[in-house]
């Protein structure tokens, strides 16, 4: 065959190019609204531009009030503005929260009392509970106790007050009365958001005045929560990182949150 007639080779095939904004910012604010949360890396990857494109569609989407940025990504405004049920957070990262609980169960102490706070996270350790050591437990969770009350190694003390249809946790001026005359070893507390300046933080009033009066009770408080709610800010605080003894977490929180959090006084511990 002549060698002018022979047929040049193809071209790789290339993702389609999303060269305008408008487009890309649509496909963003559904893959947001669909997953729950975006990565910029993953965007700029899937976009085929470049990252700091990928940021300035965030500011954009920022801006019109459909975005809210967090650290490496974004989330959906609906997002921050609806809690989730306790039946919605069982299917959420299920697998890192079972990884987190058995590293967090490696922080009870031989003997004493620990505290539980109402969650999936919390739930997980109380599922894995030893029953090697005799301790006393205290939470405001009706689902973990019905856990725990199986076990004829725990001492069970519930707290009392309004428990939340929608967490199935205790909270209101009951329990914070309670928690004033208490002294624990241990604390295990559940987070909607961390981040460095805003500390821990949840969506509604009441939770975060119980989990505050958890943190004023204990002599050591550990956060447990997967990293998916790194640098997500909610409407009310409860702990400042320097509040925090520990934070375990998964192994997809990044290097520079961690390395900030750790420098706030908070050690950090990815599984």
């Amino acid at each position: 065959m002549d060698s002018s007639q022979v047929a040049p080779p193809s071209a790789p095939t290339m993702l389609p190019a999303h060269r305008y904004a408008p487009e890309r910012q649509e496909l963003i604010l559904r893959r947001a609204r669909d997953q729950g949360r975006v990565e910029v890396t993953t965007l700029a990857e899937e976009l085929a531009v470049t990252a700091e494109t990928v940021r300035r569609d965030l500011t954009a989407l920022e801006r019109r009030g459909l975005l809210r940025r967090v650290h490496g990504g974004a989330l959906p405004i609906e997002r921050l503005e609806v809690e989730p049920t306790l039946a919605a957070r069982r299917t959420q990262a299920s697998t890192q929260k079972q990884r987190i609980a058995q590293r967090a169960v490696q922080e009870l102490p031989a003997e004493g009392t620990v505290l539980l706070d109402s969650g999936t996270t919390t739930q997980a350790i109380a599922e894995q509970f030893p029953t090697d050591r005799r301790l006393t437990v205290v939470t405001n969770s009706v689902a973990i106790a019905a856990t725990l009350n199986t076990l004829d190694t725990i001492e069970l003390y519930v707290l009392g007050g309004r428990v939340r249809e929608r967490t199935g946790a205790a909270v209101g001026q009951w329990l914070e009365s309670a928690l004033a005359d208490v002294c624990v070893d241990l604390a295990f507390l559940g987070t909607n958001g961390f981040s460095v300046v805003r500390g821990m933080t949840t969506p509604d009033q009441s939770e975060a005045m119980a989990k505050r009066a958890m943190c004023r009770a204990a002599r050591r408080t550990i956060v447990v929560t997967d990293s998916t709610k790194a640098g997500v800010d909610h409407f009310h605080r409860f702990a400042r990182p320097e509040e925090v003894d520990l934070l375990v977490t998964d192994t997809q929180l990044d290097d520079e949150t961690a390395e900030q959090l750790d420098a706030a006084g908070t050690d950090v511990v990815r599984t």
